[in-house]
């Protein structure tokens, strides 16, 4: 397949927007500190183009980007991130470009005048086409090790919680193996919007309350066990990566708690006659 087939045709970019893999192969990629992230003379750099070149790309494909994690922060998002990532930053910036790395796979996928883009491209098609399955595979496991790695170096730190993470790897390598996970049921990972969709919610619904339901629980943990809740690494919808609250299966009651004492009545049209059994309900 030509790699300039990639420049035009958006569908076939996102087969390949998870490969970020291959910016590293290509050439080493410079992140900002939170190394999740570069800004636009970064990605500039890395192309080996002038910063306006990328700025074309973000005008002609904006919408496309922003799903792969290109944003522009300004206000009190950019003044936080200015503090964290920053340090030698111009006092007299307002607002920053961010590309999070399958955002900067997807201008090299569009960026016709730089030629590590088109080496970009043609790794993406040649590893794609020229691989067999086996090689392939093998690629896919490497970087979910890697991805394990990682998660592990940051437990290490404090970071994470090691009993979630313990969890999430067992799970991680049995689906990559196709195999069942062999760890306790109770150690399995819990998420609170896949906890609210098992009540009924709508994703919209899900979307609107799932941050103060996280809150509420984790209250009522600290409330019952005299500390907070650890840590999970969670991938966002625009790349970046976060940290957020690390449930498992033993925290189950804490979130029926939550659910009943303050979205049970809001929802209750909603429910279905199984759901309404699992909470105990007369009605």
């Amino acid at each position: 397949m030509n790699e300039l087939a990639l420049t035009e045709s958006p569908s076939l970019r996102a087969q390949y927007a998870d490969r970020v893999d291959v910016l590293d192969k290509v050439k080493a990629l410079s992140l900002l500190p939170d190394d999740v992230h570069a800004d636009l003379p970064m990605v500039a750099r890395y192309y080996e183009v002038a910063e306006d070149a990328i700025e074309s790309v973000v005008r002609r494909n904006r919408s496309e980007l922003e799903s792969n994690g290109f944003q522009v922060l300004k206000g009190q998002a950019y003044r936080e991130f200015a503090s964290v990532n920053l340090t030698d930053a111009n006092p007299n910036s307002r607002s920053i470009t961010l590309f999070a790395r399958r955002a900067i796979l997807n201008v090299g996928q569009m960026l016709t005048e730089s030629p590590v883009a088109r080496q970009v491209r043609t790794y993406l098609l040649d590893v794609e086409e020229v691989a067999p399955p086996e090689i392939r595979t093998a690629a896919i496991e490497l970087a979910a090790l890697t991805r394990i790695q990682v998660l592990a170096l940051k437990a290490a730190d404090g970071l994470l919680d090691r009993t979630w993470l313990a969890a999430k790897t067992k799970v991680a390598l049995a689906r990559m193996f196709g195999e069942e996970p062999e760890i306790d049921p109770l150690d399995i990972p819990l998420y609170v919007p896949d906890f609210l969709k098992s009540m009924g919610l709508k994703k919209k619904q899900v979307e609107s309350e799932q941050s103060w339901f996280g809150k509420r629980a984790a209250a009522l943990y600290e409330a019952e066990h005299g500390e907070k809740p650890g840590k999970r690494a969670a991938d966002t919808p625009n790349g970046s990566v976060r940290n957020t609250l690390a449930w498992t299966q033993r925290d189950l009651p804490i979130f029926e708690e939550v659910w009943e004492r303050w979205y049970a009545e809001k929802y209750a049209m909603q429910m279905t006659p199984l759901q309404d059994s699992l909470l105990g309900s007369d009605a």
